[in-house]
């Protein structure tokens, strides 16, 4: 695939610095790209704990089943990770892959196949060339260094323009804690668990049965709120690790006071990662927030806010910066969640155009016209039923869409 231009809504990339008990790398192996790295590999010191979640689809990849079947021994030594083939819909061979890389990365660190995660990304149905991978393995682990997460980020990139990363400090108690992540994902993005690929490390001290319910409630708050196709993928991933080299108060509970800094960093960092993906959706020139309230319950809102996210008809018309606010309307009606048209009251860009039903009495257009113009469009909808909420974020639809889906594996 020909380099993409870099998205308008791109961010910098911050400064990734080394993090305790972690060791990153990416080469060129030469899967699916020419003349680009594809294969990204990090280790983790002893006794280092993990926890992940995994996309819902029923078709999920190889990897995906890997790191599910591993996951509850809690530990992790190594992760491996490819990108333009997916390992998706592959049988045997897919099946195959996994054992061989796991095994062969289990070899170079010193640990059980268990403790190796993978993870894959690219094209569905083409049988992964592993061999390339065991070949390139040996070679990348001897490059693996504290300060290689940048490279990480940019080798594990398919469609994306730009690499995504966040940082948090925070603390345990008094403990100074850093929690570091890269994110991957541009299309096929409504996670419905988590977001396409995404490693975050963290130098706490933390057991999984802590861990996993922190990212499970992380990525409900963040990756499951945001969408850029309504399409979920078969790759998805999370996972968390946790190097444990900050030395802080053992900590036994996710309802610890002691955790109440760690858990608000950790959730601040994923919703960063998501939405840098949302910002980079294929073609993607504007980022948009659906915001709503007065639903009869916040699962209902959820849906409501999801129903508006996804609508072809809300995004093109974002895109061609046009305050149709009817398609709002008619993506609410169509959530199949409560509503009632003479409660209904729908906003753009801070300005209520339409109340209880009916269009605001002395409504001009012009504020709302110069909002849709800019790079972050927001969109509040009040169901007035009762006290529920939502938030989802999604991007606008463009012609670029089409352009990048319809030569992806040219």
């Amino acid at each position: 695939m020909a380099t993409l231009p870099v998205s308008p809504l791109a961010r910098t990339m911050p400064d990734l610095p080394a993090l305790a008990g972690v060791r990153f790398g990416a080469a060129a192996a030469g899967i699916r790209y020419t003349g680009r790295t594809d294969l990204v590999m990090a280790e983790f010191v002893p006794g280092t704990t993990v926890a992940g979640v995994f996309t819902r689809s029923k078709c999920p990849g190889a990897p995906v089943d890997w790191c599910r079947a591993a996951l509850p021994e809690g530990l992790a030594r190594a992760l491996v990770v490819n990108a333009g083939n997916a390992n998706v819909f592959t049988g045997r061979a897919g099946f195959e892959a996994t054992q061989a890389n796991a095994a062969d990365a289990a070899r170079l660190v010193g640990c059980p196949a268990s403790h190796v995660f993978l993870a894959s990304t690219g094209v569905i149905g083409e049988i992964l060339p592993y061999k390339k991978i065991s070949t390139a393995l040996p070679g990348l682990y001897a490059t693996l260094s504290e300060t290689g997460w940048a490279d990480a980020a940019r080798g594990i990139m398919t469609t994306d323009t730009f690499p995504k990363a966040a940082v948090r400090e925070t603390t345990i108690g008094d403990t100074p804690v850093r929690i570091q992540g890269i994110a991957k994902g541009s299309g096929m993005v409504a996670p419905d668990m988590a977001t396409m690929l995404c490693f975050i490390a963290t130098d706490a001290a933390l057991p999984p049965s802590v861990l996993q319910p922190l990212l499970s409630a992380g990525t409900a708050r963040s990756f499951n709120r945001t969408t850029v196709d309504s399409d979920t993928s078969t790759s998805d991933m999370v996972l968390l690790f946790a190097t444990g080299q900050a030395g802080n108060a053992p900590v036994q509970s996710e309802s610890d006071p002691a955790l109440s800094a760690f858990a608000e960093a950790l959730d601040s960092l994923l919703l960063e990662l998501a939405l840098l993906v949302v910002r980079d959706g294929e073609g993607a020139t504007k980022l948009i927030r659906i915001q709503v309230t007065g639903a009869a319950s916040d699962e209902s809102a959820q849906r409501v806010s999801m129903a508006v996210a996804n609508s072809p008809l809300v995004k093109t018309a974002i895109a061609g910066q046009d305050a149709n606010w009817g398609r709002i309307v008619m993506a609410v009606g169509k959530s199949g969640e409560p509503a009632n048209r003479d409660t209904l009251s729908i906003g753009i860009g801070g300005v209520w155009i339409a109340r209880n039903g009916t269009v605001v009495a002395g409504y001009d257009e012009t504020p709302v016209v110069a909002h849709m113009k800019g790079q972050e469009i927001d969109i509040d909808i009040d169901l007035g039923l009762g006290n529920g909420t939502g938030t989802a974020w999604s991007c606008d639809l463009t012609h670029g869409y089409i352009d990048i889906n319809g030569s992806y594996r040219s």
